[in-house]
């Protein structure tokens, strides 16, 4: 056995760190509002005037000064001089009349009350109130400013922009906005074992599914994404097509092939190519036979296990925090506590990622104990962090998660 194989296990902590630490910002680009969904802002975005920048009606009614009409003699009526709609420039409001205003309509100078079409009474060409004595100061009217003053932060450096984020920045009058590039990541599959879906499948094949979860994971957190073919179990193919992937990408992510046997090929193709190796193999269960380096380029390579949950655990403990990273992102954003609905033993000397669902504040164990079982891992929302150590974490305590 090879001294790597019995080098000392890394604990999660420092493998997080270590890839957190290895990975370059990477350049700012100006994304299209709508191109930039799921990037990461790249600069702080302030209000430029007022939001909204006029006084507006909160209702389709009539604006008006209260104390007209207050001063009306019983069953007598405003006069209403003119109609606002929404997107006009209306003048300032006459003494003793009132003025026709639609929904998000300029209330115009001089107004002080919005009356509402519903506590109204039209009657010839004028305007009485229901229950005048009930109209209040401000009433119907959106304040400009209301939503943000101007110099208001909108948005902070290193936020995921969502589609309400982008409307956001919309309604600012912003066409497009300064984003840290999508990284560019490249996937392989590695094993002569698998077969893709909907191919013939003979005894002893499994069908290949790590490819999907890197992928779709992968695109899910903002990367541009590529799926190359897969690995065979021979060495020189291997590591040409590896030395060609980091020469494209920012980040490039392999499952299967990280072992010590002697069709394991993704190392010492690695190895090979000068990829600074960050760490082999970490304390986590599932999940430990890891690999992570850095090329001279910069570009970020993650040799992931073969079997699938160890493949899902790797995405979201380590390859996640360093996609962060690369974005200029929080990369201990998704960590989150959450209470447990049943015990989950511990492990001696390796913590334990464990498949949760995660409904409000309450996270259930789906029993995916083994590397293997991805099926029963389908429905989880988050990974249960359980430290090393001895017996069980009781259900109701308050445990870490990362949330999916």
């Amino acid at each position: 056995m090879s001294i790597d194989a019995l080098q000392e296990l890394l604990g999660l902590a420092a493998a997080r760190a270590a890839v957190i630490e290895a990975a370059p910002l990477l350049p700012t680009v100006e994304y299209d509002l709508l191109a930039a969904r799921g990037a990461v802002l790249a600069a702080t975005i302030r209000a430029t005037d007022d939001q909204p920048a006029d006084a507006t009606s909160a209702l389709d009614g009539f604006a008006l000064r209260v104390a007209d009409l207050a001063a009306l003699a019983p069953g007598a009526a405003l006069s209403v001089a003119f109609s606002i709609a929404a997107g006009d420039d209306p003048p300032a409001l006459p003494r003793g009349v009132a003025v026709g205003i639609a929904t998000g309509g300029v209330v115009p100078e001089g107004a002080d009350a919005v009356l509402a079409v519903e506590r109204s009474v039209e009657q010839d060409g004028g305007v009485r109130a229901t229950d005048a004595a009930a109209l209040r100061l401000g009433e119907g009217i959106r304040p400009a400013g209301q939503d943000l003053a101007e110099g208001a932060l909108v948005l902070a450096e290193g936020v995921t922009l969502t589609p309400s984020a982008l409307a956001a920045l919309a309604s600012l009058g912003l066409p497009a906005v300064p984003c840290r590039r999508r990284p560019r990541a490249i996937v392989f599959a590695t094993g002569d074992e698998l077969v893709a879906p909907g191919q013939p499948r003979r005894r002893g094949q499994i069908y290949e599914s790590n490819s999907v979860l890197v992928a779709a994971t992968l695109d899910a957190l903002g990367c541009s994404v590529e799926l190359r073919p897969r690995l065979p179990d021979e060495a020189g193919p291997t590591r040409a097509a590896l030395g060609a992937a980091i020469a494209d990408a920012d980040l490039v992510i392999t499952s299967g092939g990280v072992s010590v046997g002697p069709r394991d090929h993704v190392r010492p193709s690695l190895d090979a190519l000068d990829v600074q190796r960050l760490f082999w193999r970490i304390a986590v269960q599932p999940g430990k036979p890891v690999w992570a380096g850095r090329a001279p380029s910069g570009c970020l390579v993650f040799g992931l296990p073969g079997n699938p949950l160890g493949v899902l655990v790797n995405l979201h403990l380590l390859v996640r925090p360093a996609l962060r990273a690369l974005q200029g992102a929080d990369p201990d954003a998704d960590l989150v506590t959450a209470v447990l609905r049943a015990p989950v033993r511990r492990m001696a000397t390796r913590l334990r990622a464990v498949p949760a669902a995660l409904v409000g504040d309450e996270a259930t164990p789906l029993g995916a104990d083994l590397s293997h079982q991805l099926l029963r891992a389908a429905s989880a929302h988050a990974l249960v962090l359980v430290d090393a150590g001895d017996g069980e974490v009781s259900a109701g305590e308050r445990v870490r998660c990362i949330a999916l």
